[in-house]
């Protein structure tokens, strides 16, 4: 069963990976605090979304987990029915097993006492009864209530157009403007009928409904950001309002644009001012923002806008399903996320709002809250027109001015409602001074939209006691709470004339730490005064949930996360249906759907909810819970008017060793002294250890502003703040977004570009010389070709054996008879044979017969691209592209003609070819490089020769000498070891199949001892064979008389990073057959260079080295001490080939760097290959792979770019000849490089922790989509098992690499793709996970 980005989580066993966070590693995961005087207006706290029900209570089924219902044991545990409770609570303990360590790591003692730690029972815990979900009043029908928003619009537009409906004063402006209701349809509808109409063309407009439309507009325009909100809203398109971006990189508009461009939006809507501000380019157009898609600015001003005809109008439909608009909202890691409300939804809640806050018509409103988002949208922009409310809005610039804007507002249209902060009730106290005019008896609500916060309750009281005196009554405060998820959770109702006190309550921060409510004294210090934020919402049911497992109700008296149940309620995040179904469809007992609100609290009596803090401000330090808000309300009780500016705090959490640290960070006033705030900081740190039972880990006064008022927001302070004191180092999200184009290949027969015709036979030398011994290295020198080579030992040592397969042995002066093996030396023959008929031969894996649906198009594919005119194969492999399952997959008269070489006319050629240019092409290498990319580069003779002499002395490979050869045929170094070198240095080499060791795992080993060879070559694969199948008989070969202590080289031939930790593992595991530490080594080519380092036996031992892995994402090498934390270990990839000159350059700006920086490695050498050949014919894909010129230095050479990162190390030892040893230490390709948070990731460093996290992890493959960290693991066990790998996945790359898993994906062993040379191939992975066929176990998302 495959998986896709719109199921959200798939998988054959499970279909939900239920979380009250995105992951559960998260829950100790650092804090985010909110300040009372922020100076941007902030979306609340949110979880996830999913698409929802119409209805305000539904009756669905519960949820399964696992494929099983939920089961209760006596105790009440939910366990799953395929298990008992014994063993589903030993699963739940080793959810997270120790770590195996490395041997060179430095492990604490302590750390097993950490692991086996166990709840103290005198610890608080609730004792309370389940809590039950209460239910809000009934929602009664409100009297001639609009059918939808649009419609309450056209009835106000028509019956009162002059009634105001949005007055706005600016801070320079000597006069408000004010926008009418007739203005506003009107607007809004010259608005409509241009987006439809006037954008684009009338065959092709740019919008269409349904689209995403983002609304760019400053806080002191809401008038213009109404018109463009209504207008969207009568064009059925969807807007997105979104914060003006200031400049080019700021990192919180980054966040944006990715939100923009996963809704796909390309019109941005602003308004003539907003846009002269926006940073432009040098051509006057808008720049481009970092991290946004292009978009096309529409001004809406009525100047800018054309008049609709008289004959067009707008659809006016009731309230639907489809969506009205998306509200983003900022996560604690600066991640955006963008929710969705339908146009029911939005209808609902407007009318619950208006039978909640008793809203008439023509009622005055004073608006100090941002209109874009959250309580600001959703009172002054939406529910104010379906009520024809007169809405007077204070933007934030003039309340930094003036804080008491406000009062004089509410004064001057003897308003009935305003919506305010805590802090603008602050700083209005600060500010205020007594004056006889104040009069704010008109006031029947006073709406606190940060209610929650610890610190509302007193800046409350204070503002009430200052006020009283000037008609405010008490009754008229009206604290609420909301989230973008949940829209508006609760809100406390304005009681005209009743005396009934509003709901208090003083509790234990010390069991509040514990999440239990117990109820204390209002004269201690460690007391928490919380109020109410009112009942449920009118057909609203609402509901606590515990924090953590599966969603279950709460106790009475323990604390947890507010859940609602209503259709007034967000639907989804947008795009992300995998983090939406966690957050969006809670099912409990109750069979009703929740929506997470993200807020933390409990019902208190008379079905009062009160709110104790935010999930995402929840920090753990020593076991117990603390709420970042809490702590924020301690330090501004410490006289913070006097040294804080502005009260601007930042409560953060980071990790330090096993455990949470708590930091704070507050902004120093200007005209305060340096001791003076030490004192009030360490005053600070006493309240907190007093009130908290906490040691502050840093307390910091800095004198920048912490923020300024725009599209930075609180979120993005916090994470700036904690990216600088973390001991992590954790950085803004910097996603990279690479479009790798992926040519899939897999396997061919014999297939050669033919210039002439191929029916000569390959033909025995002919040239004579004296003696062998005299003329070896003559020859070396003066035969440029390897078919003059093959001629002259023909002819000189006919008799001597050249190769070996196996156990058959075959002299190069007879044609090769047909073998049982794969592969046979048919291949062989016919690459000779196409030298000597003036072709161009083409070695490819043939199509794998079980396989041939998949493999078979790649075979053709390299013909159609090498321009093939002949293929040459064996019979067996001819009747397989004639079979009926391979026409099916490609018609086979669509092949060029076929030529069987099993039986050839026993004819000699008359004529040999004899190439006229060293520098022609002699053979075409085709093969798929670690990236997935298909390349055939092009191998002249003199490249061909010059890596077979630079082979030849780097290896001292005689006649004399045996070589065992363990690798793929087929292409890179591979092909050259089977075919060429043997030819130019007379080895004997003895041949092992790969795919033979399938069938005998042990054939190449035995072949080692049997042959006695010194000198053997392999791969990866070849080499994770023998561990995963010799592993348990190591004892019966040495019983058998295995014996590898002749082997002086054992090389590993790839074309990426050396795997230290499996080289260690082959060499201890086969050390007891004699197999030395030290003969172990690694070679190192790519396409550009077949062959670039090659361990030589009279080279110093291969050395390794330990670099700082967080340096290195920086592209940085630091050297560190093995053992070191964060240490990583690289061994040295071979000795760089004699003839091979080596750079390391900036792979941008094309320069030499220094040994401290991470760069390309660049290389110079005649082997180069000529370049890439392509279907255009003789161009090169990608001309500066083989033409590079450094930008500064040596600007002359020549040099080709291996598309490899690493850097060089002049070391200690020296080799035979006295010199120093340069080494050559490969990192990675640049094109697997994963850019995430800024920092450049490798694959092979996150999934060599992914293997380490279980046992059952046979493979893992690591790649990125779009923005998300994508994990493949596969599992060798059972499948109830992927459920408990996500978990692990997550928490290992958290705590190694602080990384956020966005997709894990548990498949099968085998499903990742491998190569020839056990390489994986991550590109390929990737192009079947998102063509959804994988066929996964289990799949679970966090976007």
């Amino acid at each position: 069963m495959g998986v896709s980005a719109e199921n959200g989580i798939a998988g054959r066993h499970s279909s939900n990976y239920q979380s009250d966070r995105p992951w559960s590693s998260l829950d100790s995961e650092d804090s985010l605090s909110a300040p009372p005087d922020i100076t941007s207006y902030m979306p609340d706290p949110i979880p996830i979304s999913v698409r929802r029900p119409q209805v305000a209570m539904i009756a669905r089924p519960l949820p399964k987990y696992g494929n099983a219902e939920l089961m209760e044991t006596g105790d009440g545990v939910p366990v799953s029915s395929r298990v008992s409770a014994k063993i589903q609570q030993l699963v739940n303990t080793l959810k997270r097993p120790k770590r195996r360590p490395l041997r060179e790591f430095f492990v604490e003692d302590f750390e097993e006492l950490l692991e086996v730690q166990q709840p103290d029972p005198s610890l608080p815990h609730p004792e309370g009864a389940e809590s039950t979900p209460i239910q809000g009043e009934e929602l009664n029908g409100l009297k001639n209530c609009p059918s939808s928003l649009e419609a309450a619009l056209l009835r106000w537009g028509a019956i009162a157009p002059k009634a105001p409906c949005l007055t706005t004063t600016h801070s320079n402006a000597k006069q408000p403007y004010t926008l009418t209701y007739g203005k506003l349809w009107s607007k809004s509808l010259k608005l409509a009928y241009n987006l439809l109409h006037k954008l684009g063309s009338k065959q092709e407009p740019i919008i269409h409904p349904g689209d995403r439309v983002a609304l760019v507009y400053p806080n002191n325009d809401p008038a213009a950001f109404m018109v463009a909100f209504y207008g969207c809203l009568l064009a059925e398109v969807v807007p997105v309002p979104i914060e003006v971006p200031l400049t080019k990189k700021d990192a919180g508009s980054q966040q944006i644009g990715f939100l923009l461009g996963s809704c796909g939006v390309a019109v941005a809507l602003t308004s003539d001012a907003c846009h002269k501000g926006l940073p432009k380019s040098t051509s006057g157009d808008v720049m481009q923002f970092k991290g946004w898609p292009k978009l096309l600015w529409v001004l809406t001003d009525s100047k800018h806008l054309s008049k609709p005809p008289r004959e067009w109008f707008p659809l006016i439909k009731d309230a639907n399903n489809d969506t009205a608009y998306i509200e983003y909202k900022t996560c604690k890691d600066g991640s955006v996320l963008g929710i969705t409300v339908t146009r029911m939804a939005m209808l609902t809640h407007c009318q619950t709002l208006t039978h909640t806050c008793g809203y008439s018509e023509a009622e005055t409103m004073v608006n100090v809250l941002d209109f874009k988002k959250g309580i600001g949208l959703w009172h002054s922009v939406q529910t104010s027109v379906l009520n024809m409310l007169h809405v007077v809005s204070v933007p934030y610039a003039l309340m930094k001015v003036n804080p008491l804007s406000w009062i004089q507002k509410v004064c001057q249209y003897k308003a009935k409602v305003v919506c305010v902060k805590s802090r603008d009730l602050h700083w209005a106290l600060m500010a205020y001074k007594e004056q006889s005019d104040t009069n704010m008896s008109s006031l029947r609500m006073v709406l606190i939209a940060d209610g929650s916060n610890p610190w509302s309750i007193s800046c409350c009281d204070a503002f009430l006691k200052v006020f009283q005196s000037m008609g405010l009554r008490s009754e008229v405060i009206c604290p609420c709470a909301g989230s973008p998820e949940a829209l508006t959770v609760a809100v406390r109702r304005p009681q005209e004339g009743s005396s009934k006190p509003a709901g208090r309550g003083v509790l234990s921060m010390t069991n509040l730490s514990h999440g239990v409510i117990r109820v204390d004294t209002g004269e201690k210090l460690s007391v928490l005064a919380l109020q109410d934020v009112g009942t449920a919402m009118p057909g609203a049911m609402v509901c606590v949930v515990k924090l953590e497992g599966v969603p279950q109700l709460c106790k009475t008296d323990e604390i947890g996360e507010i859940c609602v149940s209503s259709v007034a309620t967000g639907t989804s995040y947008y795009g992300l249906t995998g983090m939406s179904k966690n957050t969006f469809e809670v099912g409990l007992v109750s069979d009703c759907v929740y929506v997470r609100s993200g807020l933390l609290g409990f019902v208190g009596p008379g079905e009062m909810i009160f709110i104790s803090g935010t999930l995402e401000g929840l920090m753990q330090v020593g076991g117990r819970k603390h709420n970042a808000d809490d702590i924020i309300a301690t330090a501004l009780a410490v006289e913070p008017m006097k040294f804080i500016y502005r009260g601007r705090t930042v409560v953060f959490s980071v990790n330090v060793l096993y455990d949470e640290r708590i930091v704070l960070v507050a902004e120093q006033r200007p005209d305060s002294t340096e001791e003076e705030s030490y004192q009030w900081m360490s005053r600070v740190l006493q309240h907190a250890a007093v009130a908290h039972k906490i040691l502050m880990f840093r307390t910091v006064q800095i004198h920048t502003p912490l923020e300024t008022h725009s599209s930075a927001s609180h979120t993005m302070i916090w994470v700036k703040m904690r990216a600088h004191f973390s001991p992590k180092r954790c950085q803004f999200l910097a996603f990279c977004n690479k479009e790798i184009k992926i040519t899939q290949l897999d396997n061919l027969c014999y297939n050669f570009n033919i210039n002439a015709h191929c029916s000569r036979r390959m033909a025995n030398a002919c040239h004579t010389f004296y003696t062998v011994t005299r003329i070896v290295m003559l020859v070396i020198q003066f035969f440029l070709f390897l078919s003059e080579v093959l001629q002259w030992r023909a002819q000189t040592t006919p008799d001597h054996i050249l190769y070996t397969l196996i156990n058959t042995r075959v002299t190069y002066i007879y044609y090769f008879p047909k073998f049982p093996s794969a592969v046979s030396l048919d291949l062989i023959a016919a690459f000779y044979g196409c030298l000597y008929a003036g072709c161009i031969p083409i070695t490819v894996r043939p199509p794998h017969p079980q396989n041939i649906s998949t493999t078979l198009p790649t075979v053709k594919m390299i013909l159609e691209v090498s321009r093939s005119v002949c293929v040459m194969t064996t019979q067996a492999i001819s009747k397989l592209l004639k079979s009926r399952d391979a026409s099916v997959a490609v018609d086979f008269k669509s092949w060029p003609p076929i030529l069987e070489t099993d039986d050839l006319p026993k004819r000699r050629c008359p004529l040999l070819y004899k190439p006229c240019d060293p520098d022609s092409l002699a053979y075409l290498d085709f093969s798929v490089s670690t990236t997935g990319m298909l390349a055939g580069v092009k191998m002249s003779h003199n490249a061909t020769s010059a890596l077979c002499r630079s082979v030849k002395l780097q290896c001292e490979l005689y006649p004399s000498r045996e070589v065992a050869v363990c690798l793929d045929p087929y292409c890179g170094l591979g092909f050259v070891l089977w075919c060429l070198c043997s030819v130019y240095a007379g080895q004997q080499s003895v041949l092992i199949s790969p795919m033979d060791l399938e069938v005998n795992p042990a054939l190449w080993l035995q072949s080692v001892s049997q042959f006695k060879v010194r000198d053997t070559f392999c791969s990866y694969s070849v080499m994770e064979l023998c561990i995963r199948s010799l592993s348990s008989l190591t004892d019966s070969l040495k019983a058998r008389g295995m014996d590898l202590s002749r082997v002086r080289s054992c090389v590993v031939v790839a074309e990426e990073r050396p795997r230290v930790a499996l080289t260690q593992s082959f060499c201890k595991l086969f050390k007891d057959v004699g197999l030395h530490p030290r003969a172990v080594s690694t070679a190192f080519g790519c396409r550009v260079n077949l062959a670039i380092c090659l361990q030589g036996t009279s080279g110093p031992d291969p050395t390794t080295v330990y670099v700082d892995m967080r340096a290195l994402r920086h592209d940085r090498v630091r050297l560190v001490e093995r053992g070191s934390p964060h240490s990583l270990p690289l061994m040295e990839s071979g000795k760089i080939l004699p003839g091979v000159r080596i750079i390391i350059a900036n792979p941008e700006t094309k320069g030499p760097i220094g040994d401290s920086h991470l760069g390309e490695i660049w290389v110079h050498s005649p082997q180069n290959a000529s370049g890439y050949f392509t279907v255009l014919g003789e161009e090169n894909v990608r001309s500066d792979h083989f033409g590079a010129r450094l930008s500064f230095g040596d600007t002359q050479t020549v040099w080709a770019r291996t598309g490899y990162l690493g850097f060089l190390r002049r070391t200690d030892l020296t080799d035979a000849s006295g010199e120093r040893h340069d080494a050559l230490y490969v990192v990675g390709a640049l094109d697997e490089v994963m850019e995430l948070r800024g920092m450049k990731y490798h694959p092979i460093d996150i999934e060599t922790s992914i293997i380490r996290a279980h046992r059952n992890i046979t493979e893992c493959a690591a790649f990125t989509w779009t923005n998300l960290l994508v994990v493949v693991v596969e599992l060798d066990g059972s499948e109830q098992e992927a459920l408990d790998l996500v978990p692990m996945v997550t928490n290992v790359v958290l705590e190694e690499h602080y990384l956020i898993v966005g997709v894990v994906v548990v498949v099968d062993t085998g499903v990742i793709p491998i190569n020839s040379r056990g390489e994986k191939q991550r590109m390929h992975l990737r192009d079947g996970f998102l063509a959804d066929q994988l066929d996964p176990i289990y799949v679970a998302y966090n976007m």
